[in-house]
């Protein structure tokens, strides 16, 4: 995600952008890919549609053919205007049921299972008279193993794409080669064959941008076309959202707050902070928000996300504590191009990657695996700080490698949610606790920002003044590591034993603590709430930085489960709850967090994942989700990784 230079004058406060609690320059909007893009090979073929004519002012470029177990997609191209302030619907109205999981976009992708007839139900609404119009297509069975790459969609220009091959029958085909039909001018990052990425060009019109893929198994050579459609956007004018931002709506249509929430939250044209009258905090409007009233508040870029993020507020929050929390945003947006998470108090919302609430492949699959742009902060540190999340010896989530393409269950994906809402919710209610929502005067949140933070007002302001960290070696690190700032010669020589040193005597949680008082908050009520809630204790610890660094190529120098244990942070975490969340008991809270365990120095950080409990026996495994084998790899997250 990007970050505009020309945003520090506008605003000068570094804390009041704040993306995860932490200063930054602007919202965190779509980062490119890296910058090893080159100029695609063309395809020796033009790619060939039918077009599908209508009586209103509307055709559709349909494929020649389509088959079973194969991407298809129908795009619809508006024959007199381009499609950048429309609303597009599609449903199936013949055929065996598809999953449709981009519904709202003018290009409707889907893979059919079996052969025969489908007809489906455009409707466009927007500038001038609705419009409905019906097409046909006819799938065809497959006999043989074919290429499938995922998915066919619609991007802005300027944004982000990546695009990924399938495993036929769980196995890569070899000598994968890909190339751009003429007249498409597009370089791409091929330094993962399987996920090729590119920027979307400038486009004059909308343009649809056709990628073939080649490649070998079996014996045969097996090729499939994506096709993406770039579509024409008014000029960037928001100094807030300086790069192209992904279409996004409110998720429910009905919302009294559908007109305007896209645009005070998630768009290019964003030039001044919405008013508290366009957009208030959910909890100015109620002290007692229902469901119903956070889905009101509710942005997304495709429905399954509102879907999904509403199932688990249903099934995965007992206690209400998330509906209590989120009263102190103004919107949740959800969007693909969204990585890291955030929270920004310019528009009082947060922003949630949805890799955190996908259920199916292909819902994945609409979601742009651009890598976050800190990747490569701090490389020449020789330390890194690893975290997960452990319940009884095992990780409290599974891992899932787009290679094998499973499904998965909300309680697969709660731990990960929850965190990350704990997280960014206590941003919001750092900014805005419930006790100042009925002094809000504003005319905008930011107007209350102002006089709360010049006064020191702020829980993160008071724990800082009550309880701050000490250590200045780890907030130098903390620059480098997340902020992107060079790395002296001194802290180019810290060996993971001198970062042990620095951190272990002092108060914080986490390391990514150092990068903003905002952001030690926001550790702090995470873990707890996690220790509390889902009895899933964190994991910190310093290691060594080799290449490749992996679960089992990383020794521990020193390292806790259960950090927020620690009798010199227990009273940190308490005044933070106490203050966000007074609800919950903090003092029983806190005397019931179960003292930290002690990882093993010497050993690698998946050896580390068994731990022997302070009782003398190691804690049973859990059976209730899909978990890895001990031994088998999974990604590696680092301090922060998950937020910005």
């Amino acid at each position: 995600m990007v970050f505009s230079r020309n945003i520090i004058s506008l605003l000068v406060t570094a804390s009041l952008l704040t993306a995860c609690g932490g200063g930054s320059d602007s919202a965190a909007t779509p980062t490119p890919p890296p910058d090893n893009n080159l100029p695609a090979s063309q395809c020796d073929n033009p790619v060939q549609w039918a077009v599908v004519e209508t009586t209103d002012n509307i055709a559709f470029l349909t494929e020649l053919t389509y088959h079973t177990n194969q991407p298809g997609v129908i795009i619809a191209q508006l024959t007199e205007n381009k499609s950048s302030g429309m609303a597009f619907k599609w449903q199936q109205v013949a055929g065996d049921g598809l999953s449709l999981i981009n519904n709202m976009s003018p290009v409707l992708s889907f893979t059919a299972a079996n052969s025969g007839e489908y007809q489906f139900k455009l409707t466009v609404t927007g500038n001038g008279p609705n419009i409905t119009q019906f097409v046909t297509v006819n799938v065809n069975n497959t006999q043989q193993s074919s290429l499938a790459v995922n998915s066919d969609h619609q991007v802005v220009e300027g944004n982000n794409v990546s695009v990924r091959l399938a495993r036929i029958n769980g196995e890569m085909p070899t000598n994968i080669d890909w190339c751009t039909y003429s007249g498409d001018n597009v370089n791409l990052d091929l330094s993962n064959t399987e996920r090729p990425l590119f920027v979307a060009p400038n486009v004059d019109q909308d343009t649809v941008i056709s990628i073939r893929a080649s490649a070998e198994f079996n014996g045969q050579t097996v090729t499939d076309d994506v096709h993406i459609l770039v579509t024409n956007e008014a000029n960037i004018t928001s100094p807030y959202f300086d790069t192209p931002l992904a279409r996004t709506y409110a998720y429910k249509s009905n919302s009294v707050y559908s007109d305007q929430i896209s645009k005070c939250t998630y768009s290019n044209t964003l030039n001044n902070s919405c008013s508290i009258s366009q957009l208030p905090l959910i909890g100015q409007q109620t002290t007692t928000p229902t469901i119903s009233d956070i889905m009101d508040r509710v942005v997304v870029s495709h429905d399954w996300m509102g879907r999904n993020f509403e199932l688990f507020l249903q099934q995965q929050d007992p206690h209400g504590d998330f509906i209590t929390l989120l009263q102190s945003v103004s919107a949740i947006v959800i969007s693909y191009d969204i990585r890291p998470s955030f929270y920004w108090v310019v528009t009082g919302a947060i922003y949630l990657d949805p890799e955190n609430l996908w259920l199916t492949p292909s819902e994945r699959d609409s979601i742009n695996e651009a890598p976050d742009y800190r990747s490569d902060f701090g490389n020449d540190l020789q330390f890194l700080m690893p975290w997960r999340y452990v319940k009884n010896n095992q990780y409290a989530y599974s891992s899932y490698p787009y290679e094998n393409r499973s499904n998965r269950t909300i309680e697969d994906f709660t731990p990960r949610l929850a965190s990350l809402l704990y997280h960014e919710l206590a941003h919001a209610n750092d900014f805005f606790p419930r006790s100042v929502h009925a002094d809000i005067q504003g005319p905008t949140l930011l107007d209350d920002f102002y006089k709360r933070t010049n006064n020191k007002a702020l829980i993160s302001d008071q724990l800082s003044n009550l309880s701050p960290l000490q250590s200045s070696e780890m907030y130098g690190l903390a620059n480098v590591s997340f902020k992107g700032e060079i790395a002296n010669a001194t802290q180019k020589s810290y060996v993971p034993s001198d970062v042990t040193s620095f951190f272990k005597p002092d108060h914080a949680s986490d390391y990514y603590a150092y990068s903003s008082t905002r952001e030690d908050v926001a550790m702090l009520f995470e873990e707890a709430l996690m220790s509390h809630r889902y009895t899933i204790l964190r994991d910190v610890a310093v290691t060594d930085a080799p290449e490749n660094a992996s679960g089992s190529t990383i020794t521990v120098n020193w390292g806790q489960r259960g950090r927020i244990g620690e009798s010199t942070i227990k009273p940190r975490a308490e005044f933070v709850i106490t203050e966000i969340l007074p609800e919950v008991d903090s003092a029983n809270l806190i005397n019931n967090l179960p003292a930290p365990l002690a990882l093993t120095p010497g050993r690698s950080w998946l050896e580390n994942l068994t731990l022997i409990s302070n009782n003398g026996f190691a804690p049973q495994k859990v059976n209730h989700v899909q978990q890895d084998i001990s031994l088998h790899e999974r990604p590696l997250e680092l301090s922060g990784s998950q937020h910005r």
